[in-house]
C-alpha cells in the first residue's frame, strides 16, 4: 500500500524543507538536491511499517550519485542520525 497523491506531495514538501544531507559540515537540503521525492516514494511504499522501520529502510533504498555519478551511496550513509529522527517524526502520521 502507498499514499495517495496529494499525500505523497505533502511528506515530500515536509521531507524537502526539513532534512538534509551533510557533508563536510555543509547543509544540503533533501528539496535542494532533487532527492526528496525518491525518499517520499520510499517512505510510501514503506507505510504499512513502523515510522522508525520504514524511515531506516528507505533511506537505504534511495541511492546518492556522488563524482559525478562514478559511484553511489546510499541516503542512509548521508544523513545525520538527527535527522533519522526528524524523518521518524515525519512519518508518524502516515504509518498506520
Amino acid at each position: 500500500m502507498s499514499l495517495p497523491a496529494t499525500e505523497l506531495q505533502d511528506l515530500e514538501r515536509a521531507l524537502s524543507d526539513r532534512l538534509y544531507i551533510q557533508i563536510c559540515g555543509w547543509h544540503l537540503y533533501l528539496g535542494d538536491a532533487n532527492l526528496a521525492k525518491p525518499l517520499a516514494i520510499e517512505c510510501s511504499a514503506r507505510i504499512n511499517e513502523s515510522s522508525g522501520v520504514a524511515a531506516r529502510k528507505a533511506l537505504e533504498s534511495v541511492s546518492v550519485p556522488i563524482a559525478g555519478g562514478a559511484s553511489q551511496l546510499p541516503l542512509a550513509r548521508l544523513i545525520p542520525p538527527a535527522q533519522l529522527r526528524d524523518l521518524e517524526e515525519i512519518l508518524e502520521p502516515y504509518c498506520r
